[in-house]
């Protein structure tokens, strides 16, 4: 850890811009970056990164070569997803390269009149701040930025390269993270501050999205029999897939990472659109899905299971046999990533850990996912996830805890400096 003193001066500097701080988070909830709606804020945060001193890079995923673990992004343009990176670049680097990275894109905020506070609004009350990503993870986002401002603020600048980077596509394809690496950023390790509670994440699934599309034969309701409806043939689709899911979670039981967690793999049938009358039986139905697949299994694994299982359905019944629903892959085609124990970063994390908290760093494990895989999976460099406490991701009343951000802060600085080391300003 940095010496005293200058553990005293970075502590001190983050309690001082404590309040900016939280400002700052505020105007990052308050742009509503829901997906394909993400370039707004990802110009205001370019230009506030700048102001700062950065070198700054924004550009598309349409810009960056393909790569095979690049996922379908189906109703969005790459050209319109935008990425940001700040680089911090001393002369004559010392020490150790590091990737700070937040997602910025939201999942839909539902029905507006079903949440406490307006949810773009970033309300704050009795120590929590409420909204559409103030959880997950613009709270993370606003904690890699503040850590380096109070180590500048204290008199000194990371050693290494260090690359604060805000990128989209987290919550449906995870293009955004890998775009930036496929731009040429690497590092020798990554900490993504997602909304971990203090902990850091041990192993995540992986995740298949796909569309299930369905036919039916039109006619009047009054001869409903001589006809076929497409939504209900997809509720039999639906069912047969949590039925498959089922025997997945029985044979995920054998799992050494999942086995004393109950269903791991979460089965989700997420949007549903369908038909064109009341008074007619439907010609048509889409269903939105996801899947979830524990280490071990591969996503082309999980994809061949959701084939045959979608055609055992399909066969039979007398109307789907002739006509085979189509499987259209939308979106997550991931892999399960295990962080292996022992690296020097989650070392050095974890003592940072410790000098904030008084205690050892928790370990999670997670049914969801999240950019730290691209890391440890593909560029052989480890990606810790590691973020602050909230509550309630993708629901009503989001929020982040107010007191979490700045501990989180002091954790994110404290391994700041020892992995990257500190010198002096001037």
């Amino acid at each position: 850890m940095p010496d005293a003193e200058a553990r005293t001066r970075i502590d001190a500097a983050i309690d001082e811009g404590f309040g900016r701080q939280v400002e700052f988070l505020q105007e990052l909830v308050r742009f509503p970056s829901l997906r394909g709606h993400e370039a707004p804020l990802q110009d205001w945060f370019a230009r506030q990164m700048a102001s700062r001193g950065y070198a700054v890079d924004r550009f598309s995923i349409a810009d960056v070569p393909a790569h095979p673990k690049m996922a379908p992004m189906v109703d969005v343009d790459p050209a319109r997803s935008m990425q940001v990176v700040a680089a911090h670049r001393p002369a004559n680097p010392t020490g150790r390269s590091l990737i700070l990275q937040g997602h910025i894109d939201v999942v839909p905020e539902g029905p507006h009149e079903m949440w406490t506070y307006p949810p773009y609004s970033a309300t704050i009350r009795d120590g929590w701040m409420y909204g559409r990503g103030a959880h997950d993870m613009k709270s993370g986002v606003a904690c890699m930025v503040f850590a380096m401002d109070a180590i500048r603020a204290a008199g000194f600048e990371p050693a290494a390269d260090v690359y604060v980077q805000t990128v989209t596509e987290e919550e449906s394809t995870g293009n955004g993270a890998l775009a930036a690496l496929l731009r040429g950023y690497r590092a020798e390790a990554a900490l993504v501050p997602e909304p971990t509670g203090h902990s850091i994440t041990r192993t995540q699934t992986g995740t298949i999205w796909f569309r299930l599309r369905v036919r039916g034969v039109p006619v009047h309701v009054a001869v409903a029999q001589d006809g076929s409806n497409a939504i209900m043939s997809a509720y039999a689709l639906i069912n047969a897939l949590y039925a498959h899911t089922k025997v997945l979670n029985e044979a995920a039981k054998s799992s050494p990472w999942y086995a004393d967690i109950k269903d791991p793999i979460k089965f989700n049938p997420g949007i549903i659109r369908g038909g064109d009358w009341a008074s007619s039986t439907p010609a048509w139905c889409e269903v939105d899905c996801r899947i979830g697949l524990v280490p071990g299994t591969t996503p082309e694994q999980a994809m061949a299971g959701i084939e045959q299982c979608v055609k055992a359905a399909a066969t039979g019944d007398a109307f789907m046999a002739n006509n085979p629903p189509e499987i259209i892959w939308t979106g997550f085609q991931t892999d399960p990533y295990v962080l292996e124990p022992g690296s020097e970063a989650e070392a050095v994390l974890a003592a940072a850990h410790a000098s904030v908290h008084g205690g050892e760093m928790p370990a999670r494990r997670t049914t969801a996912v999240n950019d730290a895989r691209y890391y440890g999976l593909y560029f052989g460099f480890p990606g810790l996830c590691y973020g602050p406490r909230g509550e309630v991701a993708h629901g009503f009343d989001e929020r982040t805890s107010i007191e979490d951000l700045r501990t989180c802060t002091k954790t994110i600085a404290a391994f700041i400096a020892e992995w990257c080391g500190l010198r002096p300003i001037g």
